[in-house]
């Protein structure tokens, strides 16, 4: 009996279902009753299991949170959001401009954080402008899902796959070969929305109003800090060129740009305090209940046992969207990235794995968990939500649509 293997399956169940009679169970308290579980077997030890967590994929966590609940508190966001969405002067503008704008966003401040601090902006444009939340919020949801794949610090899935995937210049890598075929898939959402909600695109003008700053001084450091995730990630990619021998972690691009807010603002205690920590909480057991797994040995004797071809792009795309939906997308990627190192794969195979385990996100709410924090956000403020259906309904076509973009293009270059 392999005991890693049943709790990995009591694991899946709870995350499709999360809950157990009266007990609503959150994606983090579902991952920590599982990597609790693996330690109190004896499944793995206590010291295995804290060398497992990645401290890398932690602390680019930590520094990318702290600086979007900079962004939220001081109100730049805001400030932002009405220099960027003023010039939308129809629906049809203000949607492009959500899904190009927060698809561009995501690639560098990830998909999580976009979806926290995004939520209240679309809630109040929907309010502004008399469009349907549902609307607004599925375009955040596709645009935060589908902007992550082509950036390397997008998506913690896709950390772990330029962290561990001995790629040369991951920016560059990533750019290359998804930017074009997500630019693609961003529109395509933009014309599946508008098939599905017809009405929610009118041909009124939109009048916008500036949004204030809260706080000054705080939103002063968050623009330093937006200013210096931009330029470092700039020197990241000039150092793989000019100076390769450099080893310029990713980690210490969120820990640089968060620096000025937590040496600088004196809400320093009150980010720490409300910034996402349950999400650290998840992807610290994730880790642990992984190398659990892993050590377990249950998918290498199945590899050997069936034989499959892991690394053919026909396999990675459709195993990772689907598994994606029982598993969540980064513990998937935890578990397949090292199938697809053991079998040689190559650049292209392993953004299949990135693209295909991030658009899972567009197929059901379940798929990502940017979608549950974009739907609990919205609940919680305003009563607005999206159901599993009504998710589903315009996510089916959308995401065949994306694999189907990003086959062809990854195709090509094998």
């Amino acid at each position: 009996m392999n005991i890693s293997i049943i709790v990995l399956l009591g694991v899946f169940v709870l995350i499709a279902v999360r809950r157990l009679g009266n007990f609503h169970f959150g994606l983090w308290q579902v991952m920590l009753l599982g990597a609790a579980a693996v330690l109190v077997t004896g499944q793995i030890g206590p010291v295995p299991a804290l060398h497992a967590i990645d401290p890398d994929v932690m602390l680019f966590l930590f520094g990318v949170f702290v600086v979007g609940q900079a962004l939220e508190e001081s109100g730049y966001l805001f400030h932002l959001s009405y220099k960027f969405f003023r010039r939308a002067g129809t629906a049809n503008g203000l949607i492009l401009a959500i899904l190009f704008g927060a698809g561009l966003a995501s690639a560098f401040l990830m998909n999580d954080t976009l979806a926290i601090i995004g939520t209240p902006l679309v809630l109040l444009l929907a309010k502004q402008h008399r469009v349907s939340p549902k609307v607004l919020l599925l375009a955040l949801a596709f645009a935060v899902t589908l902007g992550s794949v082509m950036s390397p610090i997008g998506n913690p899935q896709n950390l772990l796959i330029s962290l561990h995937g001995r790629m040369a210049n991951p920016f560059v890598e990533f750019f290359r070969y998804l930017a074009l075929p997500t630019a693609i898939n961003l529109l395509a959402a933009f014309f599946i929305l508008r098939f599905f909600y017809r009405e929610s695109f009118h041909g009124e003008a939109l009048v916008h109003a500036r949004q204030e700053l809260r706080d000054p001084r705080l939103a002063q450091l968050a623009r330093v800090s937006l200013i210096l995730i931009m330029l470092l990630v700039f020197i990241k990619i000039l150092l793989v060129f000019m100076l390769p021998q450099v080893d310029f972690r990713l980690t210490w691009i969120a820990l640089i740009a968060a620096a000025p807010i937590l040496l600088f603002s004196a809400k320093r205690f009150s980010i720490l305090r409300h910034m996402d920590w349950r999400t650290l909480v998840f992807f610290a057991a994730m880790f642990v209940l992984m190398e659990s797994v892993w050590n377990s040995g249950f998918f290498q004797s199945l590899l050997a046992r069936w034989n499959p071809d892991v690394s053919s792009m026909g396999v990675i795309l459709p195993v990772s969207v689907l598994l994606s939906q029982l598993i969540s997308n980064v513990p998937l990627v935890a578990l397949y990235l090292p199938l697809l190192m053991h079998a040689g794969a190559g650049t292209p195979e392993l953004l299949a794995l990135a693209a295909g385990s991030t658009i899972a996100g567009n197929l059901f709410i379940l798929g990502a968990a940017s979608n549950i924090i974009i739907i609990q956000n919205a609940e919680r403020k305003t009563g607005h939500t999206l159901g599993f259906v009504e998710f589903a309904r315009v996510g089916i076509p959308l995401t065949l649509v994306n694999v189907l973009v990003y086959w062809i293009f990854l195709r090509n270059y094998l």
